[in-house]
């Protein structure tokens, strides 16, 4: 099979194409025929050496969700067969034609969408999920608060908020980007080379915010937080150290958490797959929810994928196809 592998780390021209062996696969596992490998923030990590795969997952091919077709299946599958059209959550190795996947982190690809639009949800809507509604808690009346709304986890972020009845408040770094924002369903985008967002939303009382960022925005996020608000960390490209007021963090009752998911054991992903096929899914099939694809590259040219993913200038996800 051609695969992306990471020749040397360091800038996007480390990436390159090579022919690897198919994958096997354990008794729990599919091959999957991939169609379409969704593009994410962690890929670069990865690629830059700053975020290796868990042990026991090939370390030198990225990518964290594909969309495809069941070539085998291992000798406990019970649920999927060959043929099955399904997208997939990965630790890494998802640049690849072929990959090999725990069962349990497969769901059954939406059938309105097409293989590019499927490889787009495993590892955004499984973080959004996860972070925004099961650690976050964000409840229907309440505010929602994300970063970079214009990305794969930021309009993943705020349709999901908006369609569980929720106001969302996002920010980006262009007008055309906020726009973009707000005619998903955010009831405002700030953009942040312009405006002070602490500033714009003060008085707003946020329940929830989804973080990025980090260090630079804690003491502006605790500002915004109404009380018993629930500050929720998925990255710190930032900045990761900070100081803390403690009484008023007591004081209003606040919750500070956060997440990663690469490295989280098979059972919690298991478990996660199955409560956002019950509780997304179904905004799929609906038509509700669906993911923004900005642009689609082919196998080849996945470095020429990670620099427009650094460059910022892309609104939505960027997908490899197969």
């Amino acid at each position: 099979m051609r695969a992306v592998t990471i020749t040397t780390y360091g800038d996007a021209d480390g990436l390159s194409v090579e022919q690897r062996p198919l994958p096997a696969i354990r008794p729990n596992e599919l091959l999957i025929r991939v169609r379409a490998a969704g593009i994410n923030r962690p890929d670069i990590f990865q690629r830059k050496g700053n975020y290796p795969a868990p042990h026991g997952v090939v370390q030198d091919i990225p990518g964290l969700e594909v969309a495809g077709t069941v070539e085998a299946c291992g000798t406990d599958v019970v649920r999927w067969a060959p043929g099955d059209q399904v997208c997939a959550l990965l630790g890494g190795g998802g640049y690849a034609e072929f990959a090999a996947v725990d069962a349990s982190h497969c769901l059954p690809m939406p059938a309105n969408l097409d293989f590019v639009e499927a490889a787009c949800l495993p590892e955004t809507v499984l973080t959004v999920w996860h972070n925004v509604f099961q650690r976050g808690n964000l409840q229907p009346g309440e505010t929602l608060l994300v970063h970079g709304g214009s990305g794969g986890i930021g309009t993943t972020a705020i349709q999901l908020a908006q369609r569980f009845g929720a106001q969302v408040y996002a920010t980006a770094g262009t007008r055309e980007k906020c726009d973009f924002c707000e005619r998903l369903g955010a009831v405002a985008c700030i953009n942040y080379n312009e405006r002070d967002f602490a500033e714009e939303l003060a008085g707003k009382q946020i329940d929830v915010i989804l973080d990025s960022i980090g260090a630079p925005y804690f003491e502006r996020h605790l500002s915004l937080l109404a009380e018993e608000g629930r500050l929720v960390f998925i990255n710190a490209v930032a900045g990761k150290l900070v100081q803390l007021n403690v009484m008023a963090l007591m004081q209003r009752r606040l919750s500070i958490t956060g997440s990663t998911l690469r490295g989280r054991d098979g059972a919690f992903k298991a478990a996660l797959c199955e409560a956002v096929e019950h509780q997304v899914w179904p905004l799929v099939a609906r038509g509700l929810f669906k993911p923004i694809v900005h642009r689609v590259f082919p196998l080849s040219a996945a470095s020429d994928a990670h620099k427009l993913m650094e460059s910022g200038n892309f609104m939505g996800k960027l997908v490899l196809e197969c």
